[in-house]
């Protein structure tokens, strides 16, 4: 593998956290080995290690500002809106058409990391566009609730084409987003979705099957988690759980999903569900690929990327 620019593989909340913008390529059995190595699940496998994770991220919140090592081709500007700092990343040249809201993912404890802010400099500058970045409150102290109004406020106050995109819990973000959008009248183009959350009851009878084959998620953790992040909602209501929501009348969907992900066989319902409300899904399967594949170092993350990047282009081209 070549490491040429970037620096070593580490742990984060997100997991392997590296420059995607650097010429990095590991094979995603040393990212499986790596992830199990560190312990990147403890979060998830118990009960206990999500406890621990919330009690530890309220007491010392993670940074969340872009790295240094951000691509010298865009520019980061940062304001407050209410209680959010929201990031905006255009490129430097000023050519820009629409904007990309981009909710991150982290189980809705842990912040933004490094491949995050990579993606979405990857996004303004290739696919000419500014990407809008909501810095939402996390457990304990944010809720579904909070971070659906926050990023329909943010689609909402926006001008020309906006699109929507979300990895893993910022998948269920801003899918829910895109349902109370079209309740409001407003149609999305396009909402990309990569290994999304959709049903925070983690009831899926086939996730038991899946779970084996797992390094980085699991539902024991997830359901302390789920139940701090749904707040006074019932956890099938969509602004928790977007896959109970009636899809009919959505823009067009992009789904990107690993099969070694316990969030893969929700994925699966949503596509059969779009299909029979006639909603237009783009489906990217990666067999044997674990959680959230196109945000890691490796071919199928960086084949992913492109056609992340393809796609939003077209959705926000003026």
């Amino acid at each position: 593998m070549s490491t040429r620019g970037a620096g070593p593989l580490r742990s984060s909340d997100q997991g392997v956290s590296v420059p995607l913008g650097a010429r990095l390529v590991v094979p995603q059995s040393v990212v499986t080995t790596f992830l199990r190595l560190t312990g990147a699940n403890r979060t998830f496998v118990s009960a206990a290690g999500a406890r621990r994770r919330i009690r530890a991220r309220s007491l010392r919140p993670a940074p969340f500002g872009p790295p240094s090592t951000l691509r010298s081709d865009v520019r980061v500007d940062v304001e407050l809106r209410g209680a959010w700092p929201v990031y905006r990343v255009t490129r430097r040249d000023g050519v820009s058409s629409g904007s990309v809201v981009y909710a991150h993912g982290g189980g809705w404890v842990g912040e933004i990391v490094s491949q995050h802010w990579h993606l979405i400099a990857q996004i303004a500058a290739e696919s000419a566009t500014t990407v809008v970045v909501p810095i939402y409150g996390l457990v304990p102290f944010g809720t579904a609730e909070e971070a659906r109004r926050g990023v329909v406020d943010l689609v909402a106050s926006s001008t020309g084409p906006v699109a929507l995109a979300g990895d893993s819990a910022g998948g269920q973000i801003a899918l829910s987003a895109a349902l109370s959008l079209r309740d409001a009248g407003v149609v999305v183009p396009r909402t990309v979705l990569i290994a999304p959350a959709l049903d925070l009851g983690w009831s899926n009878p086939r996730i038991p099957e899946v779970q084996p084959s797992d390094p980085w998620l699991g539902t024991p953790g997830g359901r302390v988690l789920s139940e701090h992040w749904r707040g006074a909602l019932d956890l099938r209501d969509p602004t928790v759980s977007p896959l109970f929501g009636d899809l009919s009348g959505l823009g067009a969907l992009t789904v990107f999903s690993g099969t070694r992900d316990v969030l893969n066989p929700d994925a699966h319902l949503l596509r059969s569900r779009a299909a029979a409300a006639g909603v237009s899904l783009d489906w990217h399967e990666g067999p044997g690929l674990i959680h959230a594949f196109p945000l890691l170092p490796t071919r199928s993350g960086r084949a992913a990327r492109r056609v992340i990047v393809a796609t939003l282009r077209e959705a926000v081209a003026g």
